[in-house]
């Protein structure tokens, strides 16, 4: 018997079966290959079809069927991990009244921000958050700018909510992702009810909340046709925003464990057991998988937008197309600190750690008789590793102990430079683990059902890549990194 797990990007939809007993993978995939369709008619602006989305899950789910011959009737239950912060709105026949405006569309800044402003104590106390440019603020931009798309709306809901609804026929979401589109209350632990009125909007708009582990609704006949024949009745069992799911994947649930993702933008992400923040806006916190009243835990997140997306315009602009192996090989080439050059990787949008300073990536001290191609890689490497540790800082001084750090291995961390420099400024060890958030979500999928005693048992034993440990010359780096951090305060 087995388990399925979705994730639902903005770039694919990825799915993964994993076997009941141990919690091995037996396959995964994605679909599309090309990236989905980001539609944005106006600067700022980012939307998607959802039923792209669903026609897409289904269109995966046959493909790894196929691949890995599972017989459909033999999966028991459903996880889903979904692109966070979105909204879908739907009329009273459950349908999409426009495009999801998904998570990196930016309209809604002043709307949050006037909702902070109208109550910056209580948003700060309660939230743990700045409003900011998440699922309410864009619920109120539809609000004051589309009030006849508005006027119809029944329910809105966050992209995974929209798949739950296709594939179960309810409206259900949960206090994590009402906490991702800053609509939960963490004082008294259920929605902000407060806020809703200060935005002038309906709490009936708000769809049944479920746990996150829980039987969430069971599979519809007419769905069940279209997901290549799975069993009328499974159940989905788990549903989470696809940072805290990717904390889930790595194990992390408890305060001090650290999940880090160096894709296109970095993502730091810290289990913490207080229920208080001092940064509403450079830091975003959450309720993670396993957060309750009497036992919290926020997820704090951290966004490094400029990161990867780094690494892969020197791939194209500077390292002439090689591999990422390759130009690992040749950043390795320069020392510690690149000879003075410095990169600053922060050319791909507001930088919210940076108090939303969008003044643009830089490089600096480069000298064309000392700096090769090498130095260029290694301070790219450096510049992002370094961002990674400055945001960890912040993290610090907001309360955030710094115990484990684990990462995928599909990433910025499988790079020995970039993984060695944040391992030995921080003095904490990196794992490295094989591992992917649908597989994650359908290991959730598993433990919700009693499947595995504990999470950690829903793990398969042979998926830690690699440790990276700190390095014993510190001070080399430590004097880089300060560098670099000095004229970084002049810079933005």
């Amino acid at each position: 018997m087995y388990f399925i797990g979705y994730d639902i990007g903005s770039s694919s939809i990825k799915a993964s079966v994993i076997e009941k007993n141990n919690g091995k993978v037996v396959g995964v995939t994605q679909y599309p290959d090309k990236e989905m369709q980001i539609l944005s008619e106006k600067i700022g602006w980012a939307e998607q079809n959802p039923d792209t989305w669903w026609e897409n899950v289904c269109e995966v789910t046959k493909k790894l069927l196929s691949q890995t011959r599972v017989n459909p009737k033999a999966i028991e239950g459903i996880g889903i991990s979904y692109q966070m912060h979105g909204l879908v709105l739907v009329d009273k026949n459950l349908k999409p009244l426009r495009p999801s405006i998904i998570w990196c569309d930016s309209r809604a800044i002043g709307e949050g921000d006037k909702l902070f402003r109208q109550d910056t104590q209580k948003c700060t106390l309660n939230l743990l958050n700045s409003p900011g440019n998440f699922t309410l603020s864009k619920l109120k931009w539809v609000k004051e700018n589309e009030p006849e798309v508005f006027s119809k709306v029944y329910k809105f809901m966050l992209p995974g909510d929209y798949i739950a609804l296709k594939i179960t026929g309810k409206c259900t979401t949960t206090p994590s992702g009402l906490s991702e589109g800053i609509m939960w209350d963490f004082k008294n632990d259920q929605p902000a009810y407060w806020l809703f009125e200060n935005a002038g909007i309906s709490t009936e708009l708000i769809p049944e909340i479920v746990p996150v582990f829980s039987e969430q609704g069971t599979l519809i006949k007419a769905s069940a046709g279209e997901l290549g024949g799975l069993k009328e009745g499974i159940p989905v069992l788990y549903r989470a925003g696809d940072q805290p799911n990717n904390a889930l994947s790595l194990n992390v649930f408890e305060p001090g464990d650290i999940a880090a993702t160096g894709g296109t933008s970095g993502v730091v992400y810290a289990v913490s057991d207080k229920i208080s923040s001092k940064e509403t806006t450079r830091i975003n916190n959450f309720a993670h998988v396993n957060h309750t009243k009497t036992h919290p835990r926020i997820g704090k997140l951290l966004c490094i937008n400029g990161t990867g997306i780094l690494y892969s315009w020197m791939k194209t602009q500077v390292a002439n197309n090689v591999s990422y192996n390759e130009m690992n090989d040749l950043a390795s080439q320069a020392p510690v600190g690149s000879e003075g050059l410095k990169i600053y990787p922060y050319g791909n949008g507001a930088e919210r750690m940076l108090n939303n300073s969008n003044n643009g990536a830089s490089i600096r001290n480069l000298n064309f008789n000392v700096h090769k191609q090498a130095h260029m890689l290694r301070a790219s490497l450096e510049g992002i590793a370094f961002s990674f540790v400055y945001g960890m800082e912040i993290m610090r001084e907001d309360g955030v102990v710094l115990n484990t750090i684990k990462a995928g291995g599909d990433n910025l961390f499988r790079a020995a430079i970039f993984s060695e420099t944040i391992s030995t400024l921080l003095e904490k060890d990196i794992q490295i683990i094989d591992t992917t958030g649908a597989t994650g979500a359908a290991r959730a999928a598993g433990y919700s059902k009693g499947a595995f005693k504990s999470f950690s048992d829903a793990i398969y034993k042979d998926e830690l890549i690699k440790t990276y440990k700190p390095l014993e010359n510190k001070e080399e780096y430590l004097e880089a990194y300060n560098n670099w951090k000095q004229e970084l305060s002049k810079l933005y």
